[in-house]
């Protein structure tokens, strides 16, 4: 062992397999396994406009800014994972998140728990570091639905032939390219954000992992109304005839339909439109031909990590005086969320413990996931009742679909 290595302190010990927090000094074998296990090459990297450099140290601030945890095998990296500290807005409550990303396992070394004792252990910290909840884009939902995570929103991709799309419509104002950094531009982002069930609160990490596999072509486009406030944007680029949104954001129907008239102006350059939508609402019913397509696919998973401090900061769609409500909660993996929590509300307050087990009025059983994605609104209490995802009496179904707020997540990043 290198004089390097004695100065690294260990989490856990497995003969020659050791758990320890990884630093700037591991940032090549980050680098290598990350790009291994993602199957993503120089060439790759290249054709978005990386430069040698840029590859190598790209992932730096992820060592520096973020929890990053792995396995090592004689001093090999042998797994990782790594755990950003984000902001969430959930129903205009914005939460501490855990941003869970860069899992990955030399595939030598699979089979042996590594990433299940990794997933264990950074649970523990997002709940010292008081994260209410986590979110990942999945490799393999089965897998982190073992865990504790759950659906909780999804990615609707559409394609519109240039003759479908929608005719001009009068506005005040315009739309103007401005560059990636544009303050307007996030302004957008932000005041939409804070308004948005769902969305991250993006930092400067946070619109770094945005931009970060994406190619030199992409272009920003403000929507300002007659004032010249910004009100909407649309980020997309333009190639073989097609012009792809990454994503489109409006604060009002103003700034929607002036970003319509906006991408209809290339009809003469274009023969289609293809984008993502995050909404969780289908588009077609917006458009006067509504043949369109459009498909659907899971996107983001979530994990309450915190469940007594998630139910009493919720931002419940009622406070019923006189009502409490026990949520039975089981969860494998982090068991200090494992019981009955009572919720009641007084004079404006939301009142959340933890009591015994032995409660038989007004009770609802359930995991970590169902609780997890009901909560998010992604899926509705009804709903989950009736695909026996949840126990309880059914005129309980009632009050849950008054208390739980209707709104499904947006959220469009990637990290």
């Amino acid at each position: 062992m290198n004089e390097k290595s004695k100065s690294h302190t260990y989490i856990e010990v497995n003969g020659d397999f050791k758990m320890r927090e990884l630093d700037k000094s591991d940032l090549e074998q980050f680098n290598a396994l990350l790009q291994y296990a993602f199957q993503v090459t120089s060439y790759d990297l290249f054709q978005t406009g990386w430069k040698q450099e840029e590859i190598k140290y790209a992932k730096r601030p992820i060592l520096e800014e973020a929890y990053v945890l792995g396995w090592f095998y004689k001093e090999k990296l042998a797994s990782m994972i790594v755990v950003y500290s984000m902001k969430v807005n959930i129903h205009d409550e914005i939460m501490d998140m855990g941003g869970i990303t860069g899992v990955a396992t030399y595939p030598e070394y699979t089979g042996r728990g590594l990433i299940h004792s990794l997933m264990k252990h950074v649970i523990n910290y997002m709940h010292e570091k008081e994260m209410s909840i986590s979110f990942l884009y999945p490799y393999s939902i089965p897998f982190y639905r073992k865990m504790g995570w759950e659906i909780v929103s999804d990615k609707l991709s559409f394609a519109v032939k240039d003759t479908q799309l929608p005719k001009s419509r009068p506005v005040p104002g315009m739309v103007e390219r401005v560059s990636l950094d544009s303050e307007d531009y996030h302004n957008v982002h932000s005041y939409f954000a804070l308004q948005r069930h769902g969305a991250l609160i993006r930092d400067s990490l946070a619109w770094d992992e945005y931009w970060r596999w994406d190619n030199e072509d992409m272009i920003a486009a403000v929507y300002y109304n007659k004032e010249h406030r910004p009100l909407g944007y649309v980020v997309y680029y333009i190639a073989n005839e097609i012009f792809h949104i990454k994503e489109m954001v409006y604060l009002n129907i103003e700034a929607n339909y002036g970003l319509w008239n906006y991408i209809s102006a290339y009809f003469s350059m274009i023969t289609q439109v293809q984008g993502d939508n995050y909404s969780g609402e289908p588009m077609a019913y917006l458009f006067e031909d509504s043949e369109i397509t459009e498909s659907i696919t899971p996107y983001i998973m979530a994990r309450v990590i915190n469940v007594l401090d998630f139910l009493k900061y919720y931002p419940y769609q009622i406070q019923p005086e006189d009502f409490k409500i026990h949520f039975k909660v089981h969860d494998e993996i982090a068991i200090w969320n494992e019981g009955d929590y009572m919720v009641s509300w007084r004079d404006g307050e939301t009142i959340c413990e933890q009591v015994d087990n032995n409660q038989s009025i007004n009770v609802v059983e359930l995991n970590i996931n169902t609780l997890t994605t009901m909560l998010m609104g992604y899926k509705r209490p009804t709903y989950l009742y009736d695909h026996e995802k949840l126990k309880t009496e059914y005129y309980m179904l009632t009050w849950l679909e008054r208390l739980i707020p209707v709104e499904k997540p947006y959220f469009s990043d990637y990290f």
